[in-house]
């Protein structure tokens, strides 16, 4: 089996460090790996010193899975891709790129080989979503979604994880990662204030789904909430479609769709819970249900590990498609 050189940029975070547990998980087929930091540290992983990077850093290696935050990856990215390094970027730098695509494996594939050397990786909380609902698009063409997020404190880093765990030993101490004190409470508000009053994270879900999607027609509006969860996100999603799609017919479209696992019994009290979410690979869906008051409406519960398949584990399903092509 042909072997591949890989570069790690951000290593220290949890992205980074899932990205290195995955390789060895999935047997990727790695020749020369290589961990990089954006400071000067003296650290090894597993034996594998931690390098600052540099303008050389990638000359050469033949993949490179970023996630060193946006700013970083607007400097580095150019310079890997430059380098003849196929960047697959976890952050947000270059979702909205046109000349970037932006790709979830199990629904547009296809857009891998449109790269220009950067591959986009989707929000964590849109990844899950379009996962779900590309099935039952392609069966009867979404119109609308309507989407609220209960989303983990992983997703804002380790150390939100940290506060989430000080806090909920003492309430009484001040938020520093959040704006809010998380333990014990909901905020209705992640990432920056935009001019329609949306959030920046919810006009993520809004404009990257219809990206992925490949149908700017269809028409999302979302809210997103932390809670005080440390790993999986979950949502409460919509949906209304232009032909009719029975609760028994969307099981059978999920059941069947590749990274979806369907929990669904409510008189057993089975549905998807963070808890059993966290550390999986499949997206898992429940609580599917007819929307009464609409014609051709859907009711899905999603769950998924935004760690997980919604950065990590998402990135490196793509290089395992993009390295048959290479």
């Amino acid at each position: 089996m042909k072997k591949y050189n890989v570069a790690i940029l951000g290593i220290r975070g949890a992205v980074g460090q899932e990205f290195y547990k995955i390789l060895k998980q999935r047997n990727f087929p790695v020749n020369k790996l290589r961990l990089l930091s954006t400071s000067d540290v003296s650290d090894k992983i597993d034996g594998i010193p931690i390098e600052k990077v540099n303008e050389h850093s990638f000359d050469d290696m033949q993949i490179g899975l970023f996630s060193p935050g946006a700013e970083i990856s607007k400097l580095w990215a150019p310079i890997a891709a430059k380098a003849g390094c196929v960047v697959i970027d976890n952050t947000s730098q270059f979702r909205m790129d046109k000349n970037v695509p932006l790709v979830v494996p199990e629904v547009n594939p296809q857009d891998i080989k449109k790269h220009k050397g950067i591959i986009a990786n989707p929000n964590c909380s849109t990844i899950q979503m379009v996962v779900a609902l590309k099935p039952l698009h392609d069966y009867a063409k979404i119109k609308r979604v309507v989407v609220s997020t209960y989303q983990s404190v992983s997703g804002a880093g380790s150390e939100a994880i940290a506060e989430l765990q000080e806090q909920s030993k003492n309430p009484s101490l001040p938020p520093k990662k959040f704006l809010h004190p998380i333990a014990f409470n909901l905020i209705p508000q992640i990432d920056v204030a935009q001019s329609n009053h949306y959030t920046k994270e919810e006009m993520k879900m809004v404009n990257e789904t219809k990206k992925i999607m490949g149908d700017n027609s269809i028409k999302v509006t979302a809210t997103c909430v932390r809670v005080p969860v440390f790993f999986a996100h979950s949502e409460s999603v919509n949906i209304e479609t232009k032909k009719k799609i029975t609760r028994a017919k969307a099981i059978q479209l999920l059941r069947k769709a590749p990274g979806v696992a369907v929990v669904d019994d409510l008189a057993k009290s089975e549905y998807p819970l963070p808890l059993q979410a966290a550390g999986k690979d499949d997206t898992f869906v429940g609580r599917i249900r007819e929307d009464e008051t609409i014609k051709n409406g859907l009711n899905l519960w999603i769950v998924s590990d935004n760690i997980r398949k919604g950065a990590a584990l998402n990135a490196i399903q793509i290089a395992e498609i993009l390295i048959k092509k290479l």
